[in-house]
C-alpha cells in the first residue's frame, strides 16, 4: 500500500504537527482527512494544510487505512465505542498516541482483533524534533509496522519497544522529559540572574547552551559521557560545577523523579482501564 489514506481522529496540536510533518515528508493532503467537534478548528487545519475534514468519525474511519486517535485518554472510551463498527468493518490500522491507555484495553474497546500500535511522543514534536516511542500488538504486520513508524518519524526519532510495560519508563523518560529540561533552564537562568547576569542575556546564554549541547550530544559519535570529560578540564570551573552536582545527589534525583513520574502513568493507566459507569 504505497498511498494510504490516513484519518485523524481529534484535530488538536499533535494531530496538526503529525500533518504537517507528513506533508513536509511528500504525503498528498488529500490522503488525509481530520475530524475535529470544533468548526473552527476543522475550518482552519483544511484551509492551512489542503486537507479534508470532516465532523462524522466514523465516515472518517470507513474511508482510511491508517486510523490515528488523537484524542484525550479521558474521552476515548467514548470515541472508540463510537468507532467500534466501522473499524471491524473497514479493519484499518490504528494507531494511538493517547497516553496511558493501553493496547488491550483500547482493542476491547474498539472490538477485538484490531491491528493496533500504541505510540507516546512528546510536545517538541510540533517543532518536528519528537521522540516516539511505539509498540505494535500481534495483529500488526510488518507493513503496517512501516506505516505507523512513517507517520511518527515525520515529527522526529521513533524507536519500537517489545514490551509494551516499558511504555510507562518512555512516558517518564521521554513524555516528561521536555519539562525536566525547561526546569534546568528555568535554573541556570535564574542562578546567572543571582550572579549579576540581565535576565534575558542570562536567558538567552542559557538557551544557546542548551541547544549547542543537544547538537553535540546527537551529531558526535562520543557519548554523553565522553562529551563531559572532554571539556571537564581538571582543577577548572567545570570540574568544580560537576563535583558539587555529584555530591548533591544530582543522579539520585533524576533517578528518583523518573521513577516517580513512571510510577505515575502505571497508576493513570490502572485508572483508565477501569469502565465508565
Amino acid at each position: 500500500m504505497s498511498n494510504p489514506s490516513i484519518a485523524f481522529i481529534g484535530a488538536g496540536n499533535m494531530a496538526a504537527a503529525l500533518i504537517s510533518g507528513l506533508i513536509a515528508d511528500g504525503t498528498d493532503p488529500q490522503q488525509i482527512t481530520a475530524t475535529d467537534p470544533d468548526q473552527e478548528r476543522r475550518t482552519s487545519l483544511a484551509r492551512t494544510a489542503g486537507i479534508r475534514t470532516l465532523a462524522d468519525n466514523r465516515e472518517a474511519v470507513g474511508q482510511a487505512d491508517i486510523v490515528v486517535l488523537a484524542v484525550k485518554p479521558q474521552v476515548l472510551e467514548t470515541v472508540a465505542g463510537e468507532l467500534c463498527e466501522a473499524v471491524q468493518q473497514r479493519k484499518p490500522l490504528v494507531i494511538s498516541i493517547a497516553a496511558g491507555v493501553r493496547s488491550d484495553t483500547l482493542e476491547r474497546w474498539l472490538g477485538g482483533d484490531v491491528a493496533l500500535v500504541r505510540s507516546m511522543p512528546n510536545t517538541p514534536a510540533m517543532l518536528q524534533t519528537g521522540a516516539t516511542a511505539l509498540f505494535a500488538t500481534a495483529s500488526v504486520t510488518a507493513e503496517q509496522r512501516d506505516q505507523a513508524e512513517s507517520v511518527m518519524r515525520a515529527v522526529g526519532l521513533a524507536q519500537w519497544v517489545d514490551d509494551e510495560s516499558l511504555m510507562d519508563a518512555v512516558t517518564a523518560l521521554s513524555g516528561s522529559g521536555p519539562a525536566y529540561f525547561f526546569l534546568v533552564i528555568e535554573a541556570m537562568e535564574a542562578a546567572g540572574v543571582d550572579m549579576g547576569l540581565p535576565q534575558e542575556t542570562a536567558r538567552l546564554l542559557t538557551l544557546q547552551t542548551a541547544l549547542g549541547a543537544a547538537r553535540m550530544a546527537m551529531e558526535s559519535s562520543d557519548d554523553p559521557a565522553t562529551l563531559r570529560k572532554k571539556v571537564t578540564s581538571p582543577g577548572g570551573t567545570t570540574e568544580q560545577a560537576i563535583r558539587q552536582f555529584e555530591q548533591d545527589g544530582l543522579r539520585d534525583i533524576f533517578s528518583r523523579a523518573l521513577k516517580a513520574a513512571r510510577d505515575r502513568s502505571l497508576e493513570l493507566s490502572r485508572q483508565l482501564d477501569k469502565p465508565q459507569d
